[in-house]
C-alpha cells in the first residue's frame, strides 16, 4: 500500500493506528441461518443464566481427530534470552476423539477418549454421563447438530431415560456451547506443545489434564443475555445485506 500511494510504510502504519485498523488480523465468523434461532438461543442462554432447580446443565461435544504428534528432533527448553524451540515438522502417530461434558455449575468435566466418533461412541459416552451423575437429578445436555447426536439408536435410548433432556444449539453457532472453551484450553495448555509418541501416551496426557482440571475447577461465567446476542446477530445480518447489495449494484 505504501508503494502504491507513494508514502512511507511508517505513514501507512500511523494512519492505521489512528483509525483503529488492524489489517494483519482476520477473524472468522458465520451468521446462523437457523429458522429457530431465537427459540434455541433463548433456551440455551436461559439454561446458563437461570438453570433449573434439582438439575444439572452439561455442555457436551466431541473433539475429533486429536493427533498424537511427535517432533522430528528434540526441542530446546526455555531459558533467559531464548524462547522454547520446537521443530515445525512432525510425525503423526494416530488420533483419538475426546468426548467431554462440562458441568456449567461447577466447571467439572466428564471425559472419555474413543477411537471413533460415530453414534456408537456417542451413546457410550451418554451412558457414562448417566452413570457418573446423581440419579435424582434431571440432566439438561447442550449439544450441536452433528448427525450422530440425533441418530435413531441414540434417540431410542434417550426415550428410555427421560431424566436426560437434549438442547441443540442453532446451526453455525457452536460458540454457544461452553464446552468449546474447555476444548480451547486443553488445546493451548496441553496438546499444542505436547510431544506424543503413541495414541496411548496422548490419551494419558488428556486424562491427566482432565484430572488436574477437576481438582480445582472453575466454571465459565456466561454474561450475555439472549437479547444482547440477538441484537448482534441482527447487526451482522444488516451489514452482510448492505455488503451484498453494494456488490450487486
Amino acid at each position: 500500500m505504501a508503494a502504491e500511494l507513494g508514502v512511507s510504510a511508517a505513514s501507512v502504519s500511523r494512519h492505521w493506528r489512528k483509525h483503529g485498523l488492524k489489517p494483519h488480523l482476520l477473524r472468522g465468523f458465520k451468521v446462523s441461518r437457523d429458522p429457530h434461532l431465537v427459540e434455541k438461543l433463548e433456551d440455551i442462554v436461559g439454561l446458563y443464566m437461570s438453570p433449573p432447580e434439582h438439575a444439572l446443565v452439561l455442555c457436551v461435544d466431541e473433539k475429533s481427530q486429536v493427533q498424537a504428534l511427535d517432533r522430528t528432533q528434540p526441542g530446546l527448553p526455555l531459558k533467559k534470552g531464548r524462547a522454547e524451540t520446537m521443530t515445525h515438522d512432525y510425525k503423526r502417530n494416530g488420533t483419538t476423539t475426546l468426548f467431554a461434558a462440562l458441568n456449567v455449575l461447577d466447571g467439572q468435566v466428564i471425559g472419555q477418549c474413543q477411537q471413533r466418533h460415530t453414534h456408537v461412541e456417542w451413546l457410550k459416552f451418554l451412558k457414562k454421563i448417566d452413570r457418573q451423575t446423581p440419579k435424582d437429578k434431571a440432566l439438561h445436555l447442550i449439544a450441536d447438530n452433528y448427525a450422530t447426536h440425533k441418530h435413531p439408536v441414540v434417540q431410542a435410548w434417550l426415550d428410555k431415560h427421560p431424566r436426560i433432556h437434549m438442547h441443540f444449539t442453532p446451526t453455525s453457532a457452536s460458540w454457544l456451547n461452553m464446552v468449546e472453551r474447555f476444548f480451547r484450553d486443553i488445546t493451548t495448555q496441553r496438546l499444542r506443545r505436547g510431544v506424543f509418541t503413541s495414541v496411548p501416551e496422548l490419551i494419558q496426557a488428556i486424562e491427566g489434564y482432565i484430572d488436574h482440571h477437576n481438582t480445582h475447577p472453575k466454571p465459565f461465567i456466561w454474561t450475555k443475555t439472549a437479547r444482547d446476542i440477538l441484537q448482534k446477530v441482527i447487526r451482522a445480518n444488516s451489514h452482510l445485506s448492505s455488503k451484498q447489495n453494494a456488490t450487486l449494484h
